[in-house]
């Protein structure tokens, strides 16, 4: 499969590329960690720039929002800041609402976006004792009095002790028989509700989001708060899910990127012991190995995205495989890229630092990496199996 970008996608990545040199500097993006946020210039002119897509796609809005054109776009900036940037989150949450809300629920929320450059909502689907588990879900809604009422806990909410609403994912408990998988809704909640209690999360990376555990107890719902869109459930949640870990992705392919930069600048100008370290066999074989790495975090990347977009059969263990690979990957190219620098690599001043920390962080965002074997071992297997079938095998190697 060829994974070259044709010429719409080359513009596409140049455009977004002007917009990174133009607002994501270095010493901003460090101050915009500390204050956990883009100003309202930057959030408003990436909106304004994404939304004028089309225009480059000749007026094809199918190709011009395709989940690939996503990645390449997450994965540029992500480069050109050396950061995880609010954007990926807040294309994933208008999945999200787009795909369990009705049109007339999402349009609104949609056009105070692109006005604003904010998401009117933090999404709330991860809970502290269920994790990678969404099947382990314990928010839940139940009919009290005539009125449902919400209870539980939800962590990692980006932007939750801000937003001016809540999307939570709940376990709804009026549904007697649910079959397989418990009877799933979404509600679009005001953050000001009696009840509601937010707690701030203090990482150690990702600083420009941030976190917060949020407590629902006893929570009174309107039932016009309830999105009535979506009716897939927990397998429509599963799949928003793996876009989610695409975008997850294509920043950390990005920020590898930046780590990789800096490394080659660094080995480029400093000496030791009279000579370039460039020129240094040990920096040699450490710069070859990032760059394979690299090439393979973006081909696997692509085909994971593309297969998104094109409904492939393998998508799931392509995704799967993306996310086992990609962050870890890009988590040891950073930290070869802070070894290439020494003492000022392991500095708050310089940026591979922060990176490396970001892409430590996306090994557990998502997903974690041992999830994904749990979910690409069995499609592994399945596979194998299928392709014996095909070929009139056995399975017996027996004489």
């Amino acid at each position: 499969m060829d994974f070259e970008l044709n010429d719409k996608q080359e513009r596409l990545v140049a455009v977004f590329r002007e917009f990174g040199r133009t607002y994501l500097k270095d010493a901003q993006v460090m101050q915009w960690c500390r204050d956990q946020g883009l100003p309202d210039e930057v959030a408003q002119g990436f909106v304004s720039l994404y939304f004028n897509l089309p225009e480059l796609w000749d007026n094809d809005t199918n190709d011009a929002f395709t989940l690939t054109s996503q990645a390449l776009i997450l994965e540029e900036l992500s480069r050109c800041a050396g950061a995880t940037l609010p954007f990926q989150n807040d294309l994933f949450n208008l999945r999200i609402i787009e795909e369990f809300a009705t049109s007339g629920e999402f349009l609104p929320i949609l056009e105070d976006y692109r006005h604003t450059g904010r998401l009117l909502f933090g999404l709330a689907i991860s809970e502290p004792d269920a994790g990678s588990d969404c099947m382990n879900m314990q928010a839940c809604t139940r009919t009290v009095n005539g009125k449902p009422v919400l209870n539980g806990v939800k962590t990692y909410v980006n932007n939750g002790e801000y937003a001016p609403f809540i999307l939570v994912a709940a376990i709804d408990q009026d549904e007697e028989e649910p079959g397989k998988y418990p009877s799933l809704a979404f509600w679009l909640v005001p953050r000001d509700l009696p009840g509601i209690t937010a707690y701030p999360i203090s990482k150690i990376g990702q600083s420009m989001l941030p976190f917060a555990t949020i407590v629902f107890d006893g929570v009174q719902l309107s039932p016009d708060f309830r999105l009535t869109g979506g009716s897939g459930g927990f397998r429509q949640l599963f799949r928003l899910l793996e876009i989610g870990r695409v975008f997850t992705c294509a920043s950390s392919v990005g920020m590898a990127s930046a780590a990789m930069h800096d490394a080659v600048n660094h080995a480029c100008r400093r000496t030791a012991f009279g000579a370039n370290i460039g020129s240094f066999q040990q920096i040699e074989l450490m710069l070859t190995d990032m760059e394979v790495s690299l090439c393979n975090m973006r081909s696997i990347l692509y085909r994971a995205a593309q297969g998104i977009d094109n409904r492939a059969l393998d998508e799931r263990l392509n995704v799967a495989l993306m996310k086992r690979f990609v962050p870890e990957t890009a988590t040891k190219v950073a930290s070869d890229a802070m070894q290439i620098l020494g003492g000022g690599g392991y500095s708050e001043r310089c940026r591979t630092g922060r990176i490396w920390q970001d892409c430590r962080g996306n090994q557990i965002a998502e997903g974690t990496d041992e999830i994904m074997v749990y979910i690409a071992a069995p499609l592994i297997l399945e596979k194998y199996r299928e392709d014996e079938s095909a070929a009139g095998f056995d399975g017996d190697f027996r004489a």
